[in-house]
């Protein structure tokens, strides 16, 4: 501090808080974004009960042998039942509690405190349904006292065409509720044998998967391997020609060619980690599913949908509350696969 004159170093030293006024832009800067790659890519759909059912069916494998003698009575039966099957629903919800004096402040950023903190939360909510639908959670229903009500996330549906599953349940048809499976190995290697694998299984049981949808790690991962020696893919190809445009350095890869189906490669950044325990979702996790979807054979059905109500007031406070009552729809199974596990740091390989 100087002694000959008076600066800016003795204006904040003035009690209480300097003299010098703050010096904040108007403006919330957010990093967080709300785009919600998997439940903007399927249906949505009502549900009058908090048990949503629904049910499958598929033909019959082709039969070779099928040939009778001219003339000859009709024998046997063909008919089919097909399944039922069906996914509990969920409450997810948000509370948001502002005072009179809080909601009156001349704030950063906002012009009422209470319009800002129920547009937010919202977006909030909306986040925690995108998370919850692709989270290895088995279904449960509502006891009306110490139990919520939870959806059955997209892996406890997967049976059919599954990597590093052990022996995965899926729909149980005893309890009507989905089952948690268990990995064979945590933090796999992701293959492109893997993909294909799962890609031709889905395909064999009458699906058309468009989708690989993972974390971001893992595309990286994925478009990183499609770039080399040892990826089984047509060779990249560039422009050489003399253009005036400006040159574009071209280095991800996002659709990738199958044999059975052409997949859009689609990071989702709410898509939840895993723990070495499969089961158990961690903010330290290291593992996380690898879903190859057909996304018309999935949705969401709401018994009612995005709702923010008006709570008694108990002092000098507005407070609100934002719910939905939600399911998770997964039309059939046998459209969709699993890679279980996968370690997003580790190099994809052949």
């Amino acid at each position: 501090m100087s002694t000959a004159n008076l600066d800016s170093a003795d204006l904040k030293a003035v009690p209480l808080n300097g003299l010098i006024k703050e010096d904040v832009m108007n403006k919330i800067w957010d990093i967080s974004k709300i785009p919600l790659p998997f439940t903007d890519m399927i249906g949505s759909g009502s549900a009058k009960n908090a048990y949503k059912e629904w049910t499958t069916d598929e033909l019959a494998a082709p039969d070779v042998a099928n040939a009778v003698v001219d003339g000859a009575d009709a024998t046997g039966n063909d008919t089919q039942t097909g399944e039922r099957v069906g996914n509990h629903h969920q409450t997810s919800d948000k509370v948001v509690r502002v005072s009179y004096r809080a909601n009156a402040s001349d704030t950063i950023g906002r012009a009422k405190e209470l319009a800002y903190q129920l547009t937010r939360r919202q977006q909030e909510l909306r986040r925690d349904v995108e998370a919850i639908s692709m989270l290895n959670q088995a279904s449960i229903a509502d006891n009306g006292d110490a139990v919520a009500g939870k959806v059955g996330g997209l892996p406890t549906w997967m049976r059919t065409n599954t990597v590093n599953l052990t022996t995965p349940v899926g729909f149980n048809n005893t309890t009507g509720v989905t089952t948690v499976p268990t990995a064979t190995t945590d933090g796999i290697t992701l293959t492109e044998s893997a993909i294909r694998d799962v890609v031709e299984s889905i395909y064999n049981e009458g699906g058309d998967p468009t989708v690989l949808m993972t974390v971001p790690g893992i595309i990286r991962k994925i478009s990183e391997y499609l770039f080399t020696s040892s990826a089984r893919v047509a060779t990249l190809m560039s422009d050489q020609g003399k253009s005036s445009e400006k040159a574009t350095a071209l280095g991800s890869v996002n659709v990738f060619v199958t044999d059975f189906g052409t997949l859009r490669l689609v990071p989702n950044r709410l898509q939840q980690l895993y723990d070495a325990v499969y089961a158990n979702p961690s903010l330290t996790a290291d593992f996380a599913d690898v879903f190859i979807l057909d996304p018309a054979y999935l949705r969401l059905c709401y018994l009612y949908g995005y709702r923010t109500d008006i709570l008694a007031k108990t002092g000098l406070a507005e407070n609100r509350q934002m719910a939905v009552d939600w399911s998770l729809i997964v039309n059939t199974e046998k459209a969709h696969g699993i890679i279980a596990s996968v370690d997003p740091t580790a190099a994809m390989t052949a």
